[in-house]
């Protein structure tokens, strides 16, 4: 499972991955919901009313998927990446009851995957560079994320489905080179106390809307999950802001 996420989402660049952010919160308190429904339904009608997951659709999927600036979106990276995503989009489209546009995620994807090489491609060429430091903390920080207490842990679960440590750590030095790319395209992010509030304010309608009778908790409370969420939105609409500046200028071509 960490293989999959690694390799579909390392980057955390993914604009694919920022456009379903939205829907996070509400597939939480969709999953929050659940345990109610399902105490008031007998074993068997819960069983039926399971529809079964659906498969992902890798017909005809080309050996090269798109072309940016002469380097290639291969099919192997493409269907382990489409894999990952289809499996989330799955679990969503069963809380919700809405069908999967399948070639809508797949050209969703394979723009957001030319994002990635546009990216990466202009950390190259302005030649940033990741410490061993950097690079360290950041398989800290992504040993954490996904439960393990030490980086050893989390090399080693890598190393058991196939991903050598030189490889981790290659990938995980573009992710900082990447970062810092966006960091100096998106300067200060750091949040102002009215963005912050108007953060609040915006889940709280959100809540009234969807007609949950869940206290929300005060705002001092909240607020310093508030500043990383307004820094973070900061920091994906530079990103976003970024790719298309560089689409503009590429060589892109996909084959989808």
């Amino acid at each position: 499972m960490i293989k999959k996420w690694f390799l579909g989402l390392s980057l955390g660049t993914s604009l694919l991955v920022l456009s379903a952010c939205g829907g996070a919160d509400e597939s939480a308190e969709n999953e929050n919901a659940q345990p109610e429904t399902q105490e008031q339904a007998p074993s068997g009608e819960e069983n039926a009313a399971q529809p079964e997951m659906p498969e992902p659709d890798l017909e005809g999927i080309p050996e090269v998927v798109a072309q940016v600036n002469g380097e290639e979106v291969s099919k192997e990276d493409f269907e382990a990446a489409y894999t990952g995503q289809f499996q989330q989009a799955a679990m969503q489209a069963q809380m919700s009851g809405q069908e999967i546009d399948q070639e809508q995620l797949k050209n969703q994807l394979a723009e957001s995957m030319v994002g990635q090489k546009l990216l990466i491609q202009e950390a190259e060429n302005q030649k940033l560079a990741a410490s061993d430091e950097e690079v360290n903390q950041t398989l800290e920080q992504l040993a954490q994320q996904n439960g393990l207490e030490t980086t050893d842990e989390f090399l080693k679960a890598l190393d058991e489905q196939g991903m050598k440590e030189e490889e981790v750590r290659s990938q995980v030095a573009t992710q900082v080179k990447v970062d810092q790319l966006i960091a100096e395209s998106a300067g200060d992010t750091t949040p102002s106390e009215e963005e912050v509030e108007a953060a609040y304010e915006q889940i709280k309608e959100q809540q009234e809307q969807m007609g949950s009778e869940e206290e929300l908790p005060a705002f001092e409370e909240l607020k310093q999950d508030l500043e990383e969420q307004v820094k973070t939105q900061k920091e994906n609409e530079a990103t976003q802001t970024l790719v298309a500046e560089l689409r503009e200028k590429a060589d892109v071509t996909i084959n989808l």
